[in-house]
């Protein structure tokens, strides 16, 4: 038995939507029966990119989450159908059968990830199927993966353990998208967004010039992390739980530290903090 996944590194990804652009190309206008039938060139998204946009100005963010067919493990649109229209291969991925699908606008609302679209023409719900295609033809890579320029995407068997994304798996704690869906889905993610915390430092006595190098300490529950500012005096903690409470103690040679508290409801720019001279 195999598990076929695709393991995604957010903080690789630059939103150049290759993935989405290959996709397309693959697949609109052209059938792949019995693994899919042709998308149609409006309103389908095989390989969704999610754009969250973070922070707040002067200190905003913008990160980018592909999302195909998440594979779930416990996958609501097999419940789902009838006469079996969605079915798990012996190698993990799920296809919707587009014959016996034919009519079952079920399937497409059962995805609380949103990823099955409804071809209105042809009466059938439609999905990502990991270029099963291509892959019973030998080809080692789907076009999305295939495409990638940062490498952010690695496809690969999840149960061999020489596959580059079981030992990226087993190096680097995954993330699983949305896991309070409860579907414990194979595709997973390094770097999903969370909080961040931003701030500028600046000494009284100096105007004008930038505050490099000033020690940044932030401690919350559980939590201890440092950094130094940047050569334009800013600084940020990035991988922070939301509503967590916080404190970042800014310190440097001949300046009196000064310690500030917050609690994450959202990203926060803590703004200018000036030190001022012992």
């Amino acid at each position: 038995m195999s598990r076929y996944s695709i393991l995604i590194d957010v903080n690789k990804c630059n939103g150049c939507y290759n993935c989405f652009l290959a996709c397309r190309d693959e697949y609109y206008g052209n059938d792949y029966l019995p693994y899919s039938a042709a998308q149609p060139l409006n309103d389908q998204f095989w390989l969704k990119m999610k754009e969250v946009e973070r922070g707040v100005y002067p200190k905003p963010k913008l990160s980018y989450i592909p999302t195909p067919c998440m594979n779930c493990e416990t996958a609501p649109c097999i419940d789902a159908a009838k006469n079996g229209a969605v079915y798990r291969r012996d190698d993990g991925i799920i296809i919707i059968d587009p014959e016996k699908a034919k009519g079952q606008e079920r399937i497409v609302n059962a995805c609380p990830y949103r990823v099955i679209y409804w071809n209105e023409e042809k009466q059938i719900p439609q999905k990502c199927t990991f270029c099963a295609h291509r892959l019973d033809e030998g080809v080692k890579l789907p076009r999305c993966v295939e495409s990638c320029p940062t490498g952010a995407m690695v496809f690969g068997d999840l149960d061999d353990p020489q596959s580059e994304i079981a030992q990226l798996a087993a190096k680097t704690p995954a993330e699983e998208y949305h896991p309070e869906f409860g579907t414990s889905p194979l595709v997973k993610y390094f770097g999903l967004p969370k909080r961040f915390v931003a701030g500028e430092v600046v000494f009284k006595d100096k105007t004008g010039e930038c505050a490099p190098g000033v020690n940044i300490k932030l401690n919350g529950s559980d939590l201890t992390l440092e950094t130094v500012t940047d050569i334009f005096g800013d600084f940020e903690f990035e991988g922070l739980e939301n509503k967590g409470s916080y404190s970042v103690t800014i310190s440097a040679d001949g300046y009196a530290a000064k310690t500030l508290d917050f609690k994450m409801f959202k990203d926060v720019n803590l703004g200018e903090i000036v030190l001022e001279p012992r």
